[in-house]
């Protein structure tokens, strides 16, 4: 464990350790190797992770609050995916092909991530094949929920998205405002307020 570190940065890293391990285990050599490269990073409500247009560089785990990748059309913004305590937040295109990414990630409230550099991570995979693939799942568990929200707004209606979306996330409602929601659901806002007062 990195001696510079403080206590309660120590405990974080530890119970982030201990929760991705739930995915797929590690030699104990393997998780001291990933502990040494990663990092703590704390920001306010509404602050800009990555930027739109910057390479991905860094893989994010939410440690406390929320966060969530967006993109703009028609200067409108889209949001593509929502992460809450001990979720992945990464920009996996931009991250493998090392281009540019016109997706960002912004919290929603004041967030705990801890950070892992790609390239340090990348270089881990040769010499600790059980941290490669603990990644592998955890990329493809994102990847997974990226295809079932697409799949959602083809085959299902946007009441039969929203209800889903209450039966498996009620904390979208709680801590989301509703155009973030509604630009999930690939719907408008008022589109939205018209199936909350439905379903009330």
């Amino acid at each position: 464990m990195n001696l510079n570190r403080t206590s309660n940065e120590q405990e974080t890293i530890l119970k982030f350790l201990k929760e991705i391990q739930s995915y797929s285990p590690l030699e104990d050599h393997s998780e001291k190797a990933l502990a040494n490269i990663c990092f703590i990073q704390k920001v306010g409500k509404n602050e800009v992770l990555q930027e739109i247009g910057k390479t991905c560089k860094t893989i994010y785990f939410v440690m406390e609050g929320s966060a969530r990748i967006f993109y703009l059309k028609d200067g409108l913004e889209i949001t593509e995916y929502f992460a809450f305590k001990n979720d992945l937040i990464v920009r996996a295109e931009s991250l493998f092909k090392s281009l540019p990414s016109n997706k960002g990630i912004v919290s929603i409230e004041e967030t705990l991530f801890v950070g892992i550099p790609s390239n340090a991570l990348f270089s881990l995979f040769d010499e600790f094949h059980d941290i490669e693939r603990l990644f592998r799942i955890l990329i493809q568990t994102v990847y997974l929920e990226t295809i079932k929200r697409l799949e959602s707004i083809q085959f299902q209606t946007a009441e039969e998205r929203y209800k889903g979306l209450l039966e498996n996330h009620p904390e979208f409602i709680q801590k989301i405002p509703l155009k973030h929601i509604a630009s999930y659901l690939g719907i408008t806002q008022v589109s939205l307020s018209r199936i909350r007062a439905g379903i009330s």
